[in-house]
């Protein structure tokens, strides 16, 4: 069972786009839980699942952002170029006494 989004995407992604798609989650289920009131047979019924379990994350996460228990993640990344450090020559440090 592949989850629809790791917490890792749900982190990077703008509150606006995170929003959005609690929204389009929601709808979702509400449309499967629908189905299945109505008596209807479920393609997958994990789905449901997978969905709830989601929705409970990226809460969470919006959640601990507003309490500032989680740091606000950019989706946009800086790159950043890592510097090489200069190798020191072995014959320079190491004189013959």
């Amino acid at each position: 069972m592949a989850p629809i989004m790791r917490m890792k995407e749900i982190e990077a992604m703008t509150p606006e786009a995170r929003e959005q798609r609690l929204i389009d989650l929601r709808v979702e289920l509400a449309r499967i839980r629908t189905m299945v009131k109505a008596g209807g047979a479920v393609e997958n019924p994990t789905r449901i699942r997978q969905l709830r379990k989601t929705i409970a994350q990226i809460l969470t996460i919006q959640n601990e952002q507003q309490l500032g228990l989680r740091k606000t993640v950019v989706a946009e990344k800086k790159e950043t170029a890592k510097k090489a450090k200069p190798k020191q020559e072995a014959t320079e440090e190491k004189t013959p006494q």
